[in-house]
């Protein structure tokens, strides 16, 4: 089976302290889950369309772990940290090659 990946490419921060909430609960809640950090913080480059925001890379190892750590109570409690409108990020959960 191949890997799995959650990318969360932020778009807009309008809470710096909400963001930091999120973050101290979904980095544990996403490690427990199987995760692996392979990228987190801002691009080196932005290139075509992009934004120079935040940017985040997880790798699981397969894609029911992927979607079961995004839906997993640990992390919803982590997005609760981040309210309606603390940030404006795409989250993709995409499967290896």
């Amino acid at each position: 089976m191949p890997k799995a990946y959650i990318i969360s490419a932020y778009q807009e921060i309008h809470n710096q302290e909400a963001l930091t909430a999120y973050a101290k609960l979904a980095l544990p809640a996403l490690l427990a889950a199987g995760g692996t950090f392979l990228v987190r913080g801002m691009p080196a480059a932005v290139k075509e369309h992009g934004k120079m925001q935040r940017t985040v890379l997880i790798e699981f190892e397969n894609i029911q772990a992927a979607l079961a750590a995004y839906d997993s109570p640990d992390y919803k409690a982590a997005m609760n940290e981040l309210g309606d409108n603390a940030v404006v990020r795409e989250i993709r959960i995409v499967e290896g090659v």
